[in-house]
């Protein structure tokens, strides 16, 4: 499934709708995770959200898209809470009652992209404190809705997004039966998974001081990208998606791993560490983020469970490499609240690099992704740092990564990836 940018995404141009649910009062407080602390008090603003869309190939009536989607938030509870700010201006999480409500239709401007419609839609009702911060929208055509389900990222994370499309296929199926279909079982809600976070043990002392280790190593901050990136502040983003390996190329990329007796992922890592220290002759740094499903009572939950680590790999030798990410996944396995009081929470400095790995194919979740045309959706926003996807599928190999649009940035991130990409396709044979 691609993983695409608002601006770049492929979409028929057709009758915009947004479905409005009607909400309660907020109720009992929740408790709020690091991430969610960390992202929210940023405050509302435009592409703080996540987006899936798919096409349906024929015509379904809109109170069947309205049943399946009320189906959906009825089963995952933080698509049932609220952000509000307290007093102390920490944002406060509520539960709210979600009521079905009314299609509102959005205009398309004469000479407006379809994509900035959308964009607009859910910049504005898809951001942290707006209630709800999620939104269903559906483009009507002819041919059938293609349906776009955008969420503010303080309740979602990219495997969510698959589980609450087929949540909401699996609803879909029986929203026309005559008879009131049965309630999704409802699986724990991720207030649950904070709580159960919270009550964790403080991490042992190596844990803290690999973590030390490696912000002093950044500077005191988070791994940045190792070359220059042109003026501070955020910039507005260039966003990159590359082919990298066709099915075939991914078949033999696996195979060569398997030589190496480490994963793809691990010989992925070696590529990049060997980029890195030929054209920044520095070490490979950067933020890892890693998930939080830590066992299966989670995987068909809907939140934020990816929470980040950081990865340091001085030596492109994979075994080196795949012991550097058994490192990252346990730095990245404690609470990071307690590990980062030093620093007064997340020490975010300019030009931060992050490199998220995603194989599809592993996932517990899966929909048709090629029937559907589905894809990931980004949203666009200003940076002044270096995020890389990877995603893996059965069509292969591609890649997403957003930079700063500056000169330097252009140079320097597009001859990285150049030499990466031309470094994963030489360890395929190509």
């Amino acid at each position: 499934m691609r993983l695409t940018n608002v601006a770049h995404l492929r979409l028929p141009f057709g009758r915009l709708l947004g479905y409005d649910v009607t909400l309660s009062r907020p109720g009992r407080e929740l408790p709020v995770s690091f991430d969610q602390r960390r992202h929210v008090g940023g405050g509302d603003r435009p592409g703080s959200w996540m987006a899936l869309s798919f096409r349906l190939r024929e015509p379904v009536a809109r109170e069947h898209l309205a049943a399946a989607w009320m189906r959906v938030v009825s089963r995952h509870g933080t698509l049932r809470s609220v952000f509000v700010p307290g007093p102390d201006g920490e944002p406060q999480l509520h539960e709210v009652e979600v009521r079905p409500g009314a299609w509102v239709e959005h205009t398309i401007a004469p000479g407006q992209a379809v994509n900035d419609a959308i964009r607009e839609v859910l910049d504005r009702h898809c951001a942290p404190f707006d209630r709800p911060s999620h939104r269903m929208c559906v483009l009507e055509t002819a041919a059938g809705p293609t349906v776009v389900i955008g969420a503010d990222h303080s309740h979602v994370d990219m495997w969510s997004m698959l589980v609450i499309a087929r949540d909401f296929l699996a609803a879909l199926e029986t929203a026309d039966s005559p008879e009131a279909p049965a309630p999704l079982p409802a699986p724990p809600a991720f207030a649950e998974h904070t709580r159960a976070l919270q009550a964790f043990p403080d991490a042992p002392a190596e844990i803290h001081r690999r973590w030390a280790e490696v912000l002093e190593a950044s500077g005191g901050a988070m791994p940045a990208f190792p070359l220059p990136l042109g003026p501070g502040g955020p910039q507005p983003e260039r966003v990159e998606v590359r082919d990298v390996l066709d099915v075939d190329r991914s078949a033999a990329f696996a195979a060569r791993a398997q030589e190496c007796g480490v994963s793809t992922l691990s010989l992925a890592v070696s590529a990049m560490t060997a980029v890195t220290r030929e054209l920044a002759d520095a070490p490979l740094r950067a933020v890892f983020p890693v998930h939080s499903r830590y066992d299966s009572t989670w995987h068909d939950s809907v939140g934020w469970f990816i929470t980040n680590s950081v990865i340091e790999v001085p030596d492109p030798d994979p075994a080196v490499c795949a012991a550097a990410i058994r490192e990252a996944v346990q730095l990245g396995s404690w609470p990071l609240e307690r590990i980062l009081r030093p620093w007064g929470g997340m020490p975010e400095g300019p030009g931060m690099f992050a490199i998220s790995w995603l194989d599809l194919r592993r996932l517990p979740v899966r929909i048709d992704a090629v029937g559907l045309e589905a894809q990931y959706v980004g949203a666009t926003i200003r940076t002044d740092g270096v995020m890389l996807w990877f995603i893996l599928d059965e069509s292969g190999l591609h890649l997403r990564c957003r930079y700063p649009d500056t000169l330097e940035a252009r140079r320097h991130v597009g001859a990285w990836l150049d030499l990466l990409v031309a470094r994963l396709q030489a360890a395929a044979g190509r």
